[in-house]
């Protein structure tokens, strides 16, 4: 049965605040949600990208498939909606950071692409779906950033960018439909809420997998779910928290 909820942001902010007073090892596990206060919209809520009308559904788009398949169209639709180059860290992440830089933060294990996290000065981060800051080269492993896929959308006539060096194809380090999470990656998020004695889900539906499943590692005696929609694990939780996570976080 799940623990008592909490919708007003005030009372939320206490309840975390005590969490991490009270806890030595607090990891966070975020999702889409954690990142819509910086102007980042999510999935699967009623105005995110899946609710949106493309000339192929966001889930095709985001595929392996339609990457090797399509890949003027994919670099379009990465550009335009997976890129946020304007985006600012919010409450959540400056406080996240600050956390971690007292020590009262062990890890953040995302399944955001955009690299908030680091901006707002967090450094044990597990991304899950890689980032939009790493594009690799397929043939010689050049790394280049988001800036620089953005400045090539005319490249070629079909904004397919090429490595400069090689020729070779660049690739979104993020992990697309089809494609494996990276190992060492999944391993280390495994290891730190195995060991977590607080763990701190937010932002997140908990239906995409195998991220979703990571939370059956947790042995901790406080589990907290901060998401406005209520999630498949609400049952598990000992507080469930419903307002903005930006201002839950503001303590």
């Amino acid at each position: 049965m799940a623990g008592q909820g909490i919708s007003n942001p005030r009372e939320a902010a206490n309840e975390l605040a005590q969490l991490f007073d009270s806890h030595d090892r607090v990891v966070f596990f975020g999702g889409a949600g954690v990142s819509t206060a910086s102007g980042i919209p999510d999935f699967r809520s009623v105005d995110g990208l899946y609710h949106q009308h493309f000339d192929y559904p966001p889930e095709v788009m985001l595929s392996h498939s339609f990457y090797e398949a399509h890949p003027a169209e994919f670099y379009a639709f990465y550009r335009e909606r997976m890129i946020a180059p304007n985006a600012q860290p919010n409450q959540c992440h400056k406080k996240l950071a600050e956390l971690e830089h007292a020590g009262k933060l062990d890890a953040v294990v995302t399944q955001n692409i955009d690299g908030l996290h680091q901006m707002a000065g967090s450094k044990r981060v597990f991304e899950l779906h890689g980032s939009v800051h790493r594009n690799i080269c397929q043939r010689c492993g050049a790394t280049y950033d988001a800036s620089w896929i953005l400045a090539r959308e005319h490249e070629n006539g079909r904004g397919v960018p090429a490595c400069p060096a090689c020729g070779g194809t660049v690739k979104p380090d993020v992990v697309l439909y089809e494609e494996p999470l990276n190992e060492e990656v999944l391993m280390g998020a495994v290891e730190a809420i195995a060991q977590a004695d607080a763990l701190i889900i937010g932002g997140t539906s908990l239906v995409v997998y195998p991220a979703a499943g990571l939370t059956q590692y947790f042995q901790g005696d406080r589990l907290v779910i901060i998401n406005r929609d209520p999630t498949p694990q609400d049952t598990r939780a000992d507080l469930l928290i419903s307002c903005d996570i930006a201002q839950a976080f503001s303590f």
